[in-house]
């Protein structure tokens, strides 16, 4: 995609930009390598990395997200917001097909385990935001579903492109600049974002940001399949058993990464889909159904009344080597979402030819984090119910943050529960394998002009699945502190994000003008 003198074209890679690709894959190869030389002193450089961007730049995150979601509403108001982006008059991708490939990205991470855990966290120990309610069970039960809802909800699922979508389908489609991170940061630098060392700074980071995001899921999806089949088949919980896991969920995103957007991914991502409204539907109907309505319609009241508080809560933000509750998770979080963001809008902008900015943003900010916030009450929500009713059955299991545990408490307490807890693990294999096989085809794409080369995608996804095996094998700590470098990443893929407050808001109003002088129809909404 890049139209600069360093791609070259290779047999094998395609037109690949050489010196990204070297930085990019550089890094992570040194970071894995630190690893396994000197896991002490790589985490003690990671955390005071994380100390520090929690410090100095969580009250700025919470304000780009806040911003995003905001001027995104505003924008489907706008008469530009009826524009169709991409250059065709007919979506490429069925209404199903498009939500399916969209919402199986952010819950790749948090669909399952963080579903039944954060919920549970929560309830167990009250946000500061919202004080003691220690003597009200379903105040409290209702906070820690807010809570949840802030970390999953509007302002998360906005960043994914609410806004860089925008900008990058009116670049791309329309301008012909290419579909790659340095083009958000052309509205402020021009063409020299475009050919020089600040767009290849710029797509380094995002791509290894992305990397470090998808990373820790696949290393934690191998330790939490490994427990899990210990707890339920009696499979030996050992690295073996997590590199099996590993290699076979690389293999199944790996095919479909290479098949591509129309074949393996879309259909990897309708399974998910399909799969998820199945046990959402089984445990609607045999689980504590009127719990978890009043659980939605309880949490969503809390979060709506005090959304504004709950996304610039900074009570104790935490000082230098200590990031306190804050960075620990909503900063951490933001961190997580905003390393995503540029590489989503990219995946977003390839999958969205023929729709409209409304219903770009719609989808993204308004559907897709209501949906999420249904499944959370779902999973999280029925647990909360039943540690209500049985003190101790989740809780229990939970105790020391143990995520798989949690999660195999809820579903066990379930009617058919040890075929309920596989199916799960299952979708949570498949959640992991829909974004990994999206985000190995988009940095692949991010790298290379027009469609990338088949082995670039194949080279990415077997490349994440193997730092993920080299991680795990330091032991836990290892996935454990890339997570929190997924904070540092995204230190500067936010500072890349920044123009989009404005620059979307440009383009719309701009193509509303187009729309009235041309006198044009309006989209299909």
């Amino acid at each position: 995609m890049q139209p600069n003198t360093t791609a070259k074209t290779n047999r094998w890679l395609g037109h690949v930009d050489m010196p990204l690709l070297a930085i990019s894959g550089g890094f992570i190869l040194l970071f894995c390598l630190y690893a396994l030389i000197d896991i002490d002193g790589l985490s003690a450089m990671v955390d005071a990395g994380f100390a520090f961007s929690a410090k100095y730049f969580g009250l700025y995150w919470q304000v780009l997200l806040l911003a995003t979601f905001l001027i995104g509403l505003v924008l489907c108001v706008l008469p530009g917001g009826r524009a169709v982006l991409g250059g065709l008059t007919k979506p490429e991708f069925k209404t199903f097909n498009w939500g399916s490939m969209i919402m199986c990205t952010l819950l790749a991470g948090g669909g399952v385990f963080w579903a039944a855990g954060e919920p549970i966290a929560h309830f167990l120990s009250t946000p500061p935001i919202f004080g003691d309610l220690g003597g009200d069970p379903q105040a409290r039960a209702n906070a820690a579903l807010a809570q949840s809802f802030l970390h999953w909800g509007f302002l998360a699922w906005a960043i994914l492109g609410a806004l860089t979508t925008v900008m990058m389908m009116h670049y791309h489609y329309d301008k012909g600049l290419p579909l790659a991170p340095r083009t958000l940061l052309y509205p402020v630098f021009g063409d020299r974002a475009i050919h020089g060392p600040i767009g290849l700074i710029a797509d380094a980071s995002c791509i290894i940001a992305v990397v470090a995001g998808t990373v820790g899921p696949i290393g934690f999806l191998g330790l939490q399949m490994s427990y899990g089949l210990n707890a339920l088949l009696g499979v030996p919980d050992s690295f073996a058993t997590q590199a099996v896991v590993i290699m076979a969920l690389v293999a199944l995103y790996t095919i479909s990464a290479i098949t591509g957007l129309s074949k393996g991914i879309q259909l990897l991502s309708t399974l998910n889909v399909v799969l998820a409204l199945g046990l959402l539907a089984f445990l609607l109907v045999f689980g504590p159904t009127a719990a978890i309505f009043a659980g939605f319609f309880g949490g969503m009241g809390v979060y709506l009344e005090n959304f504004f508080q709950m996304a610039m809560y900074r009570g104790e933000a935490g000082v230098f080597g200590e990031p306190g509750w804050l960075g620990w998770w909503t900063v951490f979080f933001w961190g997580w979402f905003m390393g995503y963001g540029p590489l989503m809008a990219i995946f977003i902008a390839r999958i969205s030819r023929g729709r409209s900015i409304r219903q770009i943003v719609i989808m993204l900010s308004i559907a897709a984090p209501l949906i999420t916030n249904f499944w959370f009450t779902i999973i999280g929500g029925a647990g909360i119910s039943f540690e209500l009713a049985t003190p101790g059955i989740i809780s229990g299991p939970f105790e020391g943050f143990n995520l798989p545990a949690g999660l195999l408490a809820i579903t066990q307490a379930m009617p058919a529960g040890l075929i309920l807890s596989v199916l799960f693990l299952v979708l949570t294999m498949l959640f992991v394998a829909t974004t990994s096989d999206s985000m190995s085809y988009v940095i692949a794409a991010s790298m290379t002009k027009g469609e990338p080369a088949t082995l670039l995608r194949a080279f990415w996804g077997l490349s994440m699945g193997v730092m993920a095996l080299i991680l795990i094998s330091t032991g836990s700590g290892g996935i454990g502190k890339l997570q929190s470098f997924i904070v540092i990443t995204a230190v500067p893929v936010s500072l890349i994000l920044l123009p989009s407050l404005w620059d979307a808001l440009r383009i719309t109003l701009m193509l509303g003008r187009a729309r009235k002088a041309a006198a044009l129809p309006t989209a299909a909404e």
